[in-house]
């Protein structure tokens, strides 16, 4: 009985709630005309009423920038499409978006409708040097294959690309059940937001064409949840940012991903290069990563910290995408650099490099085409990154325009790393390039763990490592800087090069 009540109670509240229909605001429901001011006002008498909803009904409205308010509930009917203008003019040009809120409490974009960014691409030669994807760009130089890539339409004479989605500093915000489409920028871009959930969305741009148009990046938010959605992008699926783009740079912290399905011609999952501070205590947990260039991740550029993340139950699938895309079908990616050394700009005042420490993978099946490299910088190298339970497949894709793989995974620069229960195979097609199974090289503290490994593992400068219960067809061990590496019940022929010390590796 008391249940009854409070159910009823509850339905009171919200029958209560205020409703504004955009229609009574003028607003025609045909895309050709015009529905910028009858939203907009709409969309202010709910925030004087002290909030309620914005209904807009099934319809097609085109709209350029629009402002939510504090208590506002813009509410898309199924059957309804809110188009964003193509007319640069209808935005600002500083922080343009088709949706846009800031120092806002209390808003959620719901529904059962679309919201469309109308972004269209032109195919053509490259006119210009992208110092980030500048190995790809030399591969396919190459081939002596044409270098056609893809660009927003009207690039460089167009200068407005807004989001879908901007929110800046808001709190206590929802965004649920509508489907994103053809964002001409990042899709949902919130900064400093605190208590983010985004449920149920389905999130897609164009996986040949759609440069820019990132799905999910969150920058300096606090206690984000993210579920039940899936992404399908051109470029990352979700990233996590600690940029000063919109304002200082901040943690992103207390995140927590589940339940998703994630595809992208760049990252899947991201915790992007563009870090100034930190991206801290993230939980990512029952994720499908399908059609990737890559699938996880971790790249610092600007200095900030990565750490305390864990990642499990996920199964990946990754391929080679056209040059101008960052991966190479690698299911895991670690990387560290400065911004300078990527670039070769010199910069003032430039931070030393980042770091990326205590981050756990478990439970993953992965088949990829490119090497998994787990690299740290030389000075800051990888801190307590453990592998468990991994299942890593590599094969070669005929239909690639360029493969250079030689190793299925690669681990540089890291220290108190483990792998325990893990395996590594090659399958068919087979490549001529494929060299060893595994290759470590500078690594200190290093416990390997049923680790069965195709082909050879090689072992190079590793400084005190135990290496248990495990096979490879060959094990390799080089570099004057080893010592202590152990041996314990694994299979395979061991080599050790004349610069190796003979008490450096006991076998028993």
């Amino acid at each position: 009985m008391k249940l009854w009540f409070a159910m009823t109670a509850c339905a009171a509240v919200l029958a209560a709630q205020p409703v504004f229909n955009v229609k009574d605001f003028g607003a025609t429901g045909r895309k050709q005309d015009s529905a910028s001011h009858a939203l907009q006002s709409a969309i202010d008498a709910c925030a004087r009423a002290s909030g309620g909803t914005v209904y807009i009904p099934p319809g097609e409205y085109t709209s350029g920038q629009l402002h939510l308010r504090s208590g506002v509930r813009l509410y898309l009917e199924a059957g309804a499409t809110l188009f964003a203008s193509l007319d640069g003019n209808e935005f600002d040009p500083a922080k343009s978006a088709l949706i846009h809120g800031e120092d806002l409490h209390d808003i959620s974009i719901e529904g059962r409708g679309t919201l469309d960014g109308q972004a269209s691409y032109q195919w053509r030669l490259n006119d210009f040097t992208d110092y980030y994807i500048r190995p790809n760009q030399l591969l396919m130089e190459a081939t002596g294959k044409p270098l056609l890539r893809s660009f927003p339409t009207g690039f460089r004479k167009e200068t407005v690309y807004p989001r879908l989605v901007l929110l800046i500093r808001c709190t206590d915000v929802r965004i649920s059940g509508l489907k994103f489409m053809r964002s001409r920028s990042w899709t949902i871009n919130p900064y400093a937001c605190k208590r983010l959930t985004i449920d149920g969305v389905y999130i897609y741009s164009d996986q040949k064409m759609g440069v820019w148009a990132d799905g999910i990046d969150p920058d300096g938010c606090q206690d984000v949840r993210i579920s039940n959605s899936t992404i399908e992008t051109g470029d990352d699926a979700l990233v996590f940012y600690s940029a000063a783009i919109w304002g200082p740079a901040l943690p992103t912290e207390n995140v927590t991903v589940t339940n998703c399905r994630l595809s992208s011609s760049s990252s899947a999952i991201k915790f992007c290069d563009g870090n100034s501070n930190a991206v801290r205590r993230v939980v990512i947990d029952n994720v499908v990563i399908t059609n990737s260039n890559r699938g996880l991740a971790f790249m610092v550029f600007d200095g900030g910290i990565v750490e305390d993340v864990l990642i499990s139950n996920l199964t990946i699938e990754t391929r080679r995408f056209d040059w101008f895309w960052w991966g190479d079908g690698d299911p895991i990616h670690f990387n560290i650099q400065r911004r300078s050394e990527v670039d070769g700009q010199k910069r003032e005042n430039e931070p030393a490099a980042g770091r990326i420490r205590n981050v756990s993978i478990r439970n993953v099946i992965a088949h990829g085409a490119g090497t998994s490299a787990i690299h740290g910088h030389p000075d800051s190298w990888l801190d307590g990154i453990r592998l468990e339970n991994v299942r890593l497949f590599l094969s070669h894709d005929p239909q690639a325009q360029y493969d250079n793989t030689q190793t299925a995974l690669s681990l540089r620069n890291a220290r108190n790393f483990t792998m325990k229960d893990v395996e590594i195979r090659w399958e068919k097609p087979e490549s001529p390039t494929w060299k060893a199974g595994m290759q470590v090289d500078g690594v200190k503290d290093l416990l390997l763990d049923s680790v069965d490994v195709a082909m050879r593992m090689t072992l190079k400068d590793v400084d005190t490592a135990t290496v248990r219960n495990s096979a490879a067809e060959q094990i390799q061990v080089s570099g004057a800087r080893s010592r202590k590496i152990r041996l314990l019940g694994t299979d395979g022929v061991v080599n050790s090069s004349a610069e190796v010390p003979k008490d450096v590796v006991v076998r028993r």
